[in-house]
């Protein structure tokens, strides 16, 4: 089985899942954004504030795209799905899972999207950016798991009965 990469919504639990996912399955795990992290020296929200979030969005391009891993799990942030080289060199690479949340569920869920360090332009509500996303995950996942209604552990079964 080659790579598996986690895309969705913030909040979904894309680290979690694959940090657990990777142990069962005897895989690496590598969390994308802290790669964008070691390799700016500085957090996702100083990024964004310094670069903007078109300036972000091409350096998370640019680092996926550049992921070389073999039998790894990869969670990604959300906003990879706006990078299209960096989904394309992903999906080359790896069996893509789309990690599913109703926008109600995702509400719940998320606190400060600011301290996070989600990609939100001026005047975008998080139903907006759920809109917006939904769209393009959904173009690129090979695999979608519902998480709605279920535990960690319900999705991680999910994931490994696809699988």
């Amino acid at each position: 089985m080659k790579n598996i990469v986690l895309i969705g919504m913030p909040g979904v639990g894309k680290s979690t899942i694959g940090v657990i996912l990777a142990k069962e399955l005897g895989y690496q795990f590598v969390d994308a954004d802290l790669l964008i992290q070691e390799q700016e020296k500085r957090l996702l929200k100083e990024i964004i504030s310094e670069e903007g979030i078109e300036g972000f969005i091409a350096i998370e391009n640019q680092v996926n795209a550049s992921i070389e891993a073999d039998r790894t799990v990869i969670a990604t942030g959300g906003s990879v799905v706006y990078g299209k080289e960096a989904m394309e060199h992903l999906g080359e690479i790896a069996t893509v899972i789309y990690l599913k949340l109703s926008y109600k569920a995702l509400r719940k869920r998320l606190g400060n999207l600011k301290n996070r360090g989600v990609v939100l332009r001026d005047g975008q509500t998080l139903k907006d950016l759920y809109e917006e996303r939904v769209v393009l995950y959904e173009k690129y996942a090979d695999i979608t798991i519902d998480e709605e209604n279920k535990n960690l552990e319900e999705t991680l079964q999910s994931i490994i009965d696809t699988l």
